[in-house]
């Protein structure tokens, strides 16, 4: 048998390039959630591949925006943190863009001193002249990479570019337990599949002004039970969420836990509650409490 390999695989992208639907390919479990919204993935996510003699930890990060306030530049801080324990990078594109939104983002990758893969997603949605301009543009613009077409949602040429990380990985043992699936604790995945629902199913700003905390969590052999908060920004967002005699939160409640039923394996009760915690989003201290701002 040969040697061990292990190492950290970060994607990096533009907003709704896909990267979360790759992640999860990869790792075969929904840990990362996916909306057609921008900014759906605010922390960074790890998802742990194990082999018999490889481990790949790769890194779901925010998409790249130009930050407008405290949170998307907390988000921004899990994006530049991407460059700097990575042994492989993968800056994900999709037919049709043509640049990266950062220009400091964009020369760090023509500049990385790792494996870049560059994968152009979404060919699905493309011709074969359209496809062969894009690959020619992408293979000017970042020299360093190696180019795969990919359709992440179609599972076509993922296979391809998984085995491609694997021999590009480093000599290492293992960094996280061999059955270990993610960095992140439960109560995380539970606040996530809360948030993608409120995502889905809520327009305009009122997606954005929330956040999730679970304050309970309690496993018991057949059942979970979840108590977990929503917070909005304002009073007239907290009466949104909640909707008719309740009609809204109990929809989101009702898809979270079918998610969460699926993803724990086992019953859940969950309760809901909704709480004004005034500009969150602005607020330094409230940002990491939810695990933001990590400067």
């Amino acid at each position: 048998m040969g040697k061990h390999k292990a190492g950290f695989v970060n994607i990096i992208g533009n907003p709704n390039v896909g990267k979360s639907t790759l992640m999860n390919a990869f790792v075969g479990e929904r840990l990362s959630i996916i909306t057609s919204k921008a900014q759906t993935t605010r922390h960074r996510i790890l998802g742990i591949v194990n082999g018999e003699d490889f481990q790949v930890v790769l890194s779901d990060t925010p998409g790249i925006i130009r930050p407008a306030y405290e949170l998307q530049e907390s988000m921004m801080d899990f994006v530049r943190s991407a460059f700097e324990d990575a042994d492989v990078l993968i800056y994900m594109v999709e037919i049709g863009e043509k640049e990266l939104k950062d220009e400091a983002f964009f020369r760090k990758i023509t500049n990385a001193k790792i494996p870049v893969l560059l994968l152009l997603n979404k060919i699905d949605k493309s011709d074969q002249t359209q496809l062969e301009e894009q690959m020619a543009l992408w293979k000017e613009k970042v020299p360093n990479a190696e180019v795969f077409p990919i359709s992440a949602l179609e599972n076509f040429n993922v296979k391809e570019v998984f085995d491609r990380i694997v021999e590009l990985l480093p000599e290492s043992p293992p960094f996280y337990a061999k059955d270990q699936l993610t960095d992140k604790p439960e109560r995380f995945f539970v606040n996530e599949a809360i948030r993608e629902k409120i995502l889905l199913y809520y327009k305009k700003e009122i997606p954005y002004s929330v956040e999730v905390e679970t304050e309970e969590f309690f496993e018991e052999e057949d059942i979970i039970r979840i108590r977990s908060i929503i917070m909005v920004e304002r009073d007239t967002q907290k009466g949104i969420i909640i909707g008719h005699k309740g009609s809204a939160l109990k929809k989101v409640g009702m898809h979270a836990r079918q998610d969460l039923e699926k993803f724990f394996g086992k019953k859940i009760h969950i309760e809901l509650y909704v709480k004004v915690n005034k500009d969150w989003r602005k607020n330094t201290k409230q940002l990491k409490r939810f695990g933001y701002n990590q400067r």
